[in-house]
């Protein structure tokens, strides 16, 4: 697995990296990864994601699923099925929901990016695993470090 790291002076930083990831995505060929997101609060999962929306050309607003669980989105150049797992407790709940959307994600031939992966029982296999580390925890506008393990 190839790891690499960027340093992100602010949310449009890691905007545009969703943007670069989701456009290295588009290219590959199927069965392409699921990108799993890791980070505290306020690390910029949701900025990578709403990035990852721009590239896909999806016009709706993109906010964090921490209660509805999973959103789907479709835009003109592909679509998105955002998962967060951070309120789901039990890995077997994490297991049952991720599995249901990917199912769908891979119907509708979409992105799928899972905010607090490390809720599940597992690693799914050949993920790319996007982790954000605020530099400054107490001034989150102090920029971020992004790692991506391909």
């Amino acid at each position: 697995m190839q790891e690499q790291s960027v340093q992100l002076a602010d949310a449009a930083a890691t905007q545009d990296l969703g943007q670069r990831l989701a456009l290295d995505w588009l290219a590959l060929p199927n069965p392409k990864p699921i990108l799993l997101l890791e980070g505290d609060l306020g690390a910029g999962k949701t900025s990578l994601v709403q990035g990852i929306a721009q590239a896909l050309e999806i016009d709706e607003p993109i906010t964090s699923p921490t209660f509805a669980l999973a959103q789907h989105y479709r835009g003109k150049t592909g679509a998105l099925v955002h998962l967060d797992l951070y309120r789901l407790e039990l890995p077997s709940a994490a297991d049952e929901l991720f599995c249901q959307e990917e199912e769908e994600a891979e119907a509708l031939g979409a992105l799928m990016a899972v905010e607090w992966p490390g809720r599940l029982s597992f690693r799914p296999e050949e993920a790319w695993i996007l982790h954000l580390d605020l530099l400054d925890p107490g001034d989150p506008e102090a920029g971020r470090m992004a790692r991506l393990q391909r």
